[in-house]
């Protein structure tokens, strides 16, 4: 199992953000998957999670400008940041854990810096 994230980059203060999850040697659309965020010297943040049916939750510091999305048919989750301000950088992880066997999967990390 791989999870490959990618969108992040250099942006400034309002601009928007995608970022990518893309699965291979497993099947996304069965499970729920979370973005995590940690900035340096903070505590890993959930953001967002998309379950299996589509309900999606969002942490307050991204509410209103956050939106995670699924496309089974690319077996990729997808979050969205706009209006993104300095409190936005971090490295951006997304994760699950299987609904079968209950292991945990981590992507890499995509790095997203938001200067002022």
């Amino acid at each position: 199992v791989q999870l490959q994230a990618s969108g992040g980059g250099l942006v400034q203060a309002g601009g928007s953000l995608r970022l990518s999850c893309a699965a291979s040697g497993t099947n996304l659309q069965y499970n729920t998957v979370d973005w995590y965020r940690q900035a340096p010297g903070q505590q890993r943040e959930l953001v967002a999670y998309i379950t299996a049916n589509g309900r999606t939750t969002y942490a307050d510091s991204v509410k209103g400008r956050g939106t995670i999305s699924r496309d089974n048919a690319k077996n990729t989750v997808y979050l969205q940041i706009n209006h993104l301000t300095p409190e936005d950088t971090g490295v951006y992880r997304c994760h699950y854990v299987d609904a079968y066997s209950n292991v945990p999967y981590w992507g890499q990390g995509t790095q997203v810096t938001v200067s002022s």
